[in-house]
């Protein structure tokens, strides 16, 4: 078959190495210079900065998403191992400094962090609760995670897993299971932290998203070389030794439609007005991108239209003259002070958190060659509400990033205005004017009725011919999901492929 792809990012990259494996002739369409959609590059005065993701987990899914294009990871990508993972550091609730804990790779490791920081009862606490996450995926990932759903009723097949799920207490709130693990409070925020990925609150988050936890804190965080935007060109020539083709600066306008607006899709409409002829189309924007700008009679499913969409983020990419502190690792969390009262603002009020946890990533840090010798990259992400909140970001951007850069300086990073020598800031308009609905990079967030078979399909009967990846279909947010949601992709392409044989048998019988 002959198959489109619209957008180059991670998912739409991940499809083209699955459904070209497959065999089919696959024409992938991408806006942009380069491939990686929002895992991008930066490249100026010696700087390669990462404009996407900053943490990599769970290498084996993009090892199996090279394999699925008949390819070799190794000969493509160099992944180092980030150790520690983290660097936490907290303050008191008077904003006193309140130490700091490395998370460290391997059990034993960390275990022994949490001994030297935190005492003898929470080291022990740390292998239990690490048993614990570890059930938790294998129950997760083949029956909620690396899976499609038709409906609802596909959560009951099998039941023995959602039984097992409700035994490990996947449907208790993640702040409460963490917390019986653990009694000191830096802990309690270090292993919970991770549903914000999933656009809540721990004290909101089910249990069952202590899987992140899982893939960020137990498998391990790695770098590649070259960045994290090597993932992406990693996987493009992967897709196109195994015969896909790529179109760089193409703009796709339309989905284009038999009949008009209600038959099976049959090409797109690029930009520049050339018709370009499929049997089937892969979409990997934003989903309700897909359906305003591509699709624009077809009502776009209740869930994207009405649904609740995770926070957003201020995303500060710097390069400066300076080194970062000497105690400084890949990843920094600098963590505030009142944990719940920040996301009640962030989640309830839609306001800035007034004392928010900010992360800081050295790229360079594992990989010199991005900056050039005695200057740094620094990745400066803060949590911020998505544009149903209650920030003016015409007339507050710039007072917001003034006082992050005030934070960041005082905790010891080389970020006066004379350091800067290149900057991107970007903001939640920012995010909406590149396609992302209501201006978060994060999409839908995975409240339960939001996640699973509630979350928008990857198909759409009223639409056939058309397959939906990414961060807003299924499984959801992060780049071991998009991955996943690539691969999904290609097995509604197999499973369409196979509905067009059998109607053309039954044609042929008539």
């Amino acid at each position: 078959m002959d198959v489109v792809i619209i957008g180059a990012g991670l998912a739409g990259l991940s499809a083209a190495c699955h459904v070209a494996g497959q065999g089919h002739n696959v024409r992938v369409l991408e806006r942009e210079s380069v491939p990686g959609g929002r895992a991008g590059l930066i490249t100026q005065d010696g700087y390669r900065i990462d404009t996407g993701p900053s943490v990599l987990t769970m290498p084996d899914l993009i090892r199996n998403t090279f394999a699925a294009a008949g390819a070799d990871m190794d000969d493509f990508l160099s992944l180092k191992l980030v150790d520690p993972m983290y660097r936490a550091t907290f303050v008191d609730e008077n904003k006193r400094p309140d130490g700091q804990i490395l998370v460290r790779h391997g059990r034993q490791a960390m275990t022994e962090e949490i001994r030297n920081v935190c005492g003898a009862s929470d080291a022990k606490a740390f292998g239990k609760f690490a048993d614990w996450l570890g059930e938790l995926y294998r129950i997760e990932m083949p029956n909620f995670i690396d899976r499609d759903f038709n409906s609802p009723l596909d959560l009951a097949r099998p039941i023995s897993a959602g039984i097992d799920l409700l035994r490990h207490g996947g449907f208790r709130r993640l702040s409460n299971v963490v917390g019986d693990y653990f009694a000191d409070q830096r802990l309690q925020k270090l292993f919970s932290f991770q549903s914000m990925y999933a656009g809540l609150s721990p004290f909101d988050a089910l249990a069952v998203y202590g899987v992140i936890t899982y893939m960020d804190t137990v498998e391990g965080v790695y770098f590649p070389d070259g960045g994290m935007h090597a993932v992406s060109r990693g996987l493009a020539d992967a897709a196109t030794k195994a015969g896909a083709t790529f179109d760089y600066g193409v703009t796709v306008s339309r989905i284009v439609r038999e009949r008009g607006s209600a038959g099976r899709v049959i090409g797109v409409k690029t930009a520049d007005g050339e018709v370009i002829k499929c049997d089937l189309v892969i979409a990997n924007p934003d989903v309700p991108a897909v359906y305003r700008t591509l699709l624009p009679e077809t009502p776009m499913p209740r869930v994207a239209r009405r649904g609740e969409y995770s926070p957003s983020c201020a995303l500060w990419l710097v390069g400066v003259d300076g080194k970062a502190p000497a105690d400084a690792a890949h990843h920094n969390i600098h963590f505030g002070s009142d944990w719940k009262g920040a996301f009640d603002a962030l989640l309830k009020q839609g306001s800035r958190m007034p004392d928010p946890s900010i992360l800081v990533t050295v790229q360079n840090h594992t990989d010199p060659s991005l900056a050039p010798d005695g200057k740094s990259i620094l990745y400066i992400l803060e949590p911020t509400p998505n544009l149903d909140g209650n920030i003016n970001w015409t007339e507050q951007r710039e007072v917001f990033r003034e006082t992050l850069r005030e934070r960041v300086a005082s905790y010891g990073y080389p970020i006066s205005k004379e350091a800067v020598e290149v900057e991107r800031f970007i903001d939640p308009m920012d995010w909406e004017s590149m396609g992302m609905e209501r201006g978060t990079p994060f999409a839908l967030s995975h409240r339960f009725l939001q996640t699973g078979p509630f979350r928008p399909h990857t198909v759409d009967r009223r639409v056939p011919g058309m397959v939906l990846t990414g961060s807003s279909t299924l499984p959801g947010v992060g780049v071991p999901m998009v991955l996943l949601s690539g691969k999904l992709a290609a097995k509604r392409v197999e499973e369409y492929q196979l509905g067009g044989a059998r109607r053309s048998r039954k044609s042929n019988v008539r």
